[in-house]
């Protein structure tokens, strides 16, 4: 699948599609276990914050399936032809509000290998006219392929500051 065009996504968008050098399917695929396998050789660290007011490592899973729920739900509205915008979301009040630390690191990690996998399904169905599709989210419009690239890059951008900034291996 070719890459959207700058056109088809907000700014900000950039930051997350910027990080998808591989076919995207190939990408989100592969993520279901790469992204587990990260956190699980890490799980002596899951309540571990590199600084006072960021999120511990179960935080940042959770926020990475709240945000992977919120992406598979604008592509199914935008693919679907919704015509009403859809509101954005605050991933701070989100992180606060859900209760990660009190969650198993394990049932976290299954949880987005399970979301991943049944949102693939609807992902690989998608024809190219649906994929085209716009819609507003957050006040801005974009086009249903770049959810999923942003999504995919989502994930990326997060392994790399799991990496630099937490130091997981």
């Amino acid at each position: 699948m070719n890459r959207p065009q700058p056109n088809e996504y907000p700014i900000w968008g950039e930051t997350y599609i910027s990080k998808v050098d591989r076919e995207i399917f190939e990408i989100l695929t592969e993520q279901i276990t790469t992204l587990p396998a990260l956190f699980e050789r890490n799980a002596e660290k899951a309540d571990y914050a590199y600084a006072e007011g960021k999120w511990t490592l179960k935080e940042m899973l959770g926020h990475i399936i709240d945000t992977e729920r919120v992406f598979a739900y604008r592509i199914t509205c935008f693919a679907r032809n919704e015509a009403q915008p859809l509101p954005g979301f605050d991933e701070d009040a989100y992180v606060l509000n859900a209760r990660f630390a009190t969650r198993d690191l394990k049932d976290l990690i299954e949880e987005f290998a399970s979301l991943r996998k049944a949102n693939l399904f609807l992902f690989r169905s998608l024809n190219e006219d649906e994929l085209n599709r716009k819609g507003i989210a957050s006040g801005r419009e974009i086009n249903v392929k770049s959810i999923l690239f942003i999504a995919a890059g989502h994930v990326i951008h997060h392994v790399g500051i799991l990496k630099d900034r937490y130091h997981v291996v």
